[in-house]
């Protein structure tokens, strides 16, 4: 004897069926929270990665303070080109201890997060 399938689903296979969807939704939504904590790390270590790299090539310039303008005026055009105005406050023994203070902050404040 062949059996029709009835008009109505019973009630324990409804329930079976929703449990197997909400289980469904939950897995994407895993999948998908995942997806986006990767997408924000990977985000967050490149900002950080060229952070480090302009700090480095700052660390490896080859600096000359100019304190008289009149060498300024002296030079040629070529090197006028090359000249970069910055403030100079970095430079003096202070303003290494004040750079040490700002890291050791920076430092602080990325463990506490």
């Amino acid at each position: 004897m062949v059996k029709d399938r009835p008009l109505r689903t019973s009630w324990e296979v409804k329930m079976k069926q929703r449990q197997e969807q909400k289980m469904m939704k939950s897995f994407a939504q895993q999948l998908k929270d995942e997806k986006q904590q990767e997408k924000e790390e990977k985000k967050r270590r490149r900002e950080e990665n060229l952070r480090r790299r302009l700090a480095n090539e700052r660390k490896a310039e080859v600096v000359q303070v100019i304190r008289n303008p009149a060498k300024i005026k002296r030079a040629r055009k070529k090197q006028l080109r090359s000249i970069e105005k910055r403030d100079t406050l970095m430079m003096s023994p202070a303003g290494k201890k004040l750079a040490q203070k700002q890291r050791a902050q920076e430092k602080k404040a990325a463990i506490s997060r």
